[in-house]
């Protein structure tokens, strides 16, 4: 309870502040709705009022604001209209729709459920590619003087590229050659998540100090041996804490690879959402996606805990 408790402060607090900034976020349509209703607006002119701030009209129609937490296409949805529209577009459109997975028996393309498996998929894939490719440039660059000179500057210059610009450019050419769907997803995720795993694990490898080194060298043991018992295991903390990292930025680089596409997942569904002005559909597709980070790295903190835990670096 003592640690749930500075949580639900936190989320109410967020709660509120939501709810009062739903307000002057809205006040220019709500205003608008209400004079269409009858209801007398200061000031009556909607040239006046497009010109006008919002926290002014606020102050001067404050009987008029009923309408600030359910407007339709809301400028900022209330949290409420949020989770109403999470719940239509998972638990409804699964069970009770026609497309849904209980009649049609696959899920349907207008479920998030749907699009964030989408999502899932190519985060996953990505982050594989990405991970590996992070290791292995990792060892590389430890174990050659060459490397860490070429490969370690060109990766550092690689993240300075917005990955909004990059995306379709990877989408395009890839395109050409006749790969689509899955794999330029997931290479834009793999771009994304192998650097934090490759500066983390040459922090790892290298986190041995001369006296291990030294204390090595007097048993005979090889370069080979050094790795397997020494630089490696002494890596495992900084691999984590570089995964939770990587599988993260592998998320939104699959949601910023679905914008060009738009043929499903959650950057899809959010594109569409802003197409159509309809912010509930956007800020719900978000909070997927935010639950969908916050669950992929519990998981990898869940498998640290666990594999610490047996190499005996936890208790």
């Amino acid at each position: 309870m003592k640690r749930l408790l500075p949580v639900l402060t936190v989320v109410i607090a967020l709660l509120a502040v939501w709810y009062i900034a739903c307000i002057p976020m809205n006040v220019k349509e709500v205003l608008t709705t209400a004079e269409r209703a009858g209801v007398t607006i200061d000031p009556p002119s909607a040239a006046e009022r497009r010109d006008m701030g919002h926290l002014a009209l606020v102050m001067r129609n404050t009987d008029a604001l009923g309408g600030s937490w359910s407007q339709d296409r809301a400028r900022l949805p209330s949290p409420h209209q949020i989770t109403a529209e999470l719940w239509k577009s998972t638990w409804e459109e699964e069970v009770n729709g026609r497309r849904g997975i209980v009649r049609s028996g696959s899920l349907s393309k207008r479920s998030l459920i749907y699009h964030g498996w989408i999502t899932l998929s190519a985060t996953f894939v990505g982050f594989l590619i990405g991970a590996g490719l992070g290791v292995l440039l990792a060892v590389g660059i430890v174990h050659s003087r060459v490397m860490d000179m070429s490969v370690m500057p060109w990766a550092i210059i690689s993240q300075t590229i917005p990955i909004v610009a990059l995306a379709p450019m990877i989408i395009v050419v890839l395109y050409s050659v006749g790969i689509n769907g899955l794999i330029p997803k997931a290479i834009i995720s793999a771009y994304l998540s192998f650097f934090p795993v490759v500066v983390g694990m040459v922090k790892g490898l290298r986190a041995p100090d001369h006296m291990q080194l030294d204390l090595l060298k007097t048993y005979n043991a090889t370069q080979s041996q050094t790795f397997w018992k020494l630089r490696l295991p002494s890596s495992v903390p900084y691999l984590f804490t570089s995964l939770k990292i990587g599988i993260a930025a592998s998320l939104v680089g699959a949601i910023v690879g679905e914008l060009p596409v738009q043929r499903g997942g959650l950057g899809a569904r959010m594109l569409g959402g802003s197409y159509y002005g309809q912010t509930e559909q956007i800020w719900a597709a978000l909070f997927v996606a935010a639950g969908m980070a916050a669950l992929l790295v519990w998981l990898i903190g869940w498998l640290e805990k666990r594999t610490l835990t047996r190499m005996g670096m936890l208790t």
